[in-house]
C-alpha cells in the first residue's frame, strides 16, 4: 500500500510533526531529487492581511469599509475587523525561483539517432526531456502546506519530448522513438583523473542496445578497466582504506545508468551502496557500487520495446544516461530517503607499514559517519498490477585512518571496530 498522503489537486504532502513547516526548513522533491528551503527564508514569506467577520462568520464587507488610512470608517454593527498572518505569494516565488527553478528546470533537447553501416549508432544533438517546476501551482500549494504544518512538498512539472528524429528503420522497427527515461547526477568538484574516468566511462555505454526481454549487467558492457582501457589511477574503496587504483570514479557512471531505470520501475536484479556514504552520490541511499566482476548494477529491460542509450556531460558537471526506446502505461515513484541508526566516525586510526619510508605518514582514509537510509518505490504496471520494494542501504562509520612507515617489525592490526564483513571494493573518488 502507498504511504499515507494528503492530496491537495494532483499533489501529495507528506504529513510531518505538528508545526514543522512553521519552525523548520521546508523539503521539496521530485522524485530522487530533493531542495531544502531554510526555516530562515520561509520567515521572510510572512505577512498580514486584513479579515472582516459579520456575527462571527467571514465575509466580504462593502468597499466603503475596506478603506485604509489613519481614520478609516466606523463600520456597522456586526461587522468585525482584524488583522491576521498571510503568505506574500510573490516573495515565496522568488525563492522557489531561486532554489528550484534555476537548478531543476531546463528546455527540450533535439537529437537525430541512426545507424551507420558498419553498425554503430550515431547521436546528432543530445535528447534532453524539456522540465519546469510549475510555479503558479506550487506556490499556492506551499501556502496550503504552510498552513497545515507540513513541510514536505511534492513539486509539481511539466515535461515535455526532445525533438527525435530516428533515421535507422531497423533502431525504428526496435521501438526507438521517444525517451523513456533518464538517469542524472552531479560530479561537481571531482579531481581531474576521476573527471576523466567518469568520461571514459560514460563513451562506453554510448549507443549501447538492450534488448526489450533481457537482462542488462553494466559490469558486462563495461569491460576491461586498466591502463590500457583508457583509465586513471583515482581514489577507490578497498576494505578499510580508500587508495587510488584504475578506474576511480566510476560508480558515477554506474549510480546514474541505476537511477533512471530505478526511477521509471523496471525490475532491479542487482544493485549495493558504497560502504560509506559519498557526497558526490546525494541524495543518500540512490548510489550503485560497481567493481567487475561483483558488485554489479543489473535491470530487466521489461518494456514493450529495446532501450537504447544515450550518455552525456554538460559544462555544469551533470552526468546523464538518457534512454530511447517505447514507453508503456506504467506509473512510478520513489519516497525516501528515510534515515535511522545515525553513528559518529570512530576514533582515529594510525597503523604501521613497511611500505612506507620510516616515519612517512600517509592517509588512507576520511571521517565518515554512519547510517541507514531507505527508498520506497511502487510501481503499478499496465495491467494495474501494484508493485512495491524498498531499498536499504548500510553505511559504515569510517575514522580518520593514517598508515606510518616503520622499520622491522610491523605491530599487528586492530580488529575492525565494527562487526561484519567489509564490502567489496568499489570504484569511487572519496
Amino acid at each position: 500500500m502507498r504511504p499515507s498522503l494528503l492530496l491537495i489537486g494532483a499533489i501529495s504532502f507528506l504529513s510531518l510533526p505538528t508545526h514543522a513547516a512553521a519552525a523548520a526548513d521546508m523539503l521539496y522533491r521530485h522524485g530522487h531529487f530533493l531542495f531544502t528551503v531554510p526555516a530562515a527564508d520561509i520567515r521572510s514569506w510572512t505577512s498580514t492581511e486584513t479579515a472582516w467577520t459579520y456575527a462571527g462568520e467571514p465575509v466580504t464587507p462593502p468597499q466603503r469599509l475596506m478603506a485604509d488610512g489613519d481614520d478609516p470608517p466606523q463600520a456597522p454593527e456586526g461587522f468585525a475587523r482584524t488583522t491576521r498572518a498571510g503568505y506574500d505569494e510573490d516573495a515565496i516565488r522568488e525563492t522557489l525561483r531561486a532554489r528550484i527553478s534555476r537548478q531543476f528546470d531546463r528546455p527540450a533537447g533535439n537529437v537525430i539517432i541512426d545507424k551507420t553501416g558498419s553498425g554503430s549508432i550515431t547521436f546528432d544533438g543530445v535528447g534532453l526531456t524539456g522540465r519546469r517546476a510549475d510555479l503558479d501551482t506550487l506556490v499556492p500549494l506551499t501556502i496550503a502546506a504552510l498552513k497545515q504544518d507540513i513541510a514536505d512538498v511534492e513539486i509539481p512539472i511539466e515535461e515535455t519530448q526532445p525533438s527525435i528524429r530516428v533515421d535507422s528503420q531497423e533502431l525504428r522497427d526496435l521501438g526507438i522513438r521517444e525517451v523513456v527515461t533518464i538517469g542524472e547526477s552531479n560530479y561537481a568538484g571531482s579531481p581531474v583523473n576521476r573527471r576523466h574516468n567518469i568520461a571514459v566511462g560514460l563513451a562506453r555505454f554510448n549507443g549501447h542496445l538492450i534488448p526489450q526481454g533481457s537482462v542488462f549487467s553494466f559490469n558486462q558492457r563495461l569491460g576491461r578497466v586498466d591502463g590500457t582501457t583508457g583509465y586513471r589511477k583515482e581514489l577507490v574503496i578497498k576494505g578499510e582504506r580508500t587508495e587510488p587504483d584504475y578506474g576511480g570514479g566510476l560508480c558515477q557512471v554506474s549510480s546514474t545508468a541505476y537511477r533512471g531505470v530505478w526511477e521509471y520501475g523496471f525490475p532491479i536484479e542487482q544493485r549495493i551502496n558504497h560502504s560509506y556514504a559519498v557526497s558526490y552520490y546525494g541524495p543518500v541511499g540512490t548510489d550503485a557500487t560497481v567493481y567487475p566482476p561483483n558488485p554489479d548494477v543489473k535491470f530487466t529491460n521489461d518494456g514493450p520495446s529495446a532501450l537504447l542509450i544515450q550518455t552525456y556531460s554538460d559544462e555544469k558537471d551533470h552526468a546523464y544516461f538518457i534512454y530511447y526506446g517505447t514507453t508503456d502505461a506504467r506509473e512510478s515513484g520513489v519516497y525516501g530517503p528515510f534515515i535511522w541508526n545515525r553513528s559518529s566516525p570512530p576514533p582515529d586510526k594510525t597503523i604501521q607499514t613497511t611500505e612506507l619510508p620510516p616515519g612517512q605518514k600517509r592517509k588512507v582514509g576520511d571521517r565518515h559517519p554512519g547510517l541507514n537510509a531507505a527508498w520506497t518505490r511502487y510501481v503499478t504496471m499496465p495491467d494495474g498490477t501494484e508493485l512495491e520494494d524498498t531499498t536499504i542501504s548500510i553505511y559504515q562509520a569510517r575514522p580518520l585512518f593514517y598508515e606510518v612507515g616503520v622499520s622491522g617489525a610491523v605491530e599487528p592490526a586492530a580488529p575492525p571496530q565494527q562487526p561484519g564483513e567489509i564490502p567489496p571494493p568499489s570504484w569511487i573518488d572519496a
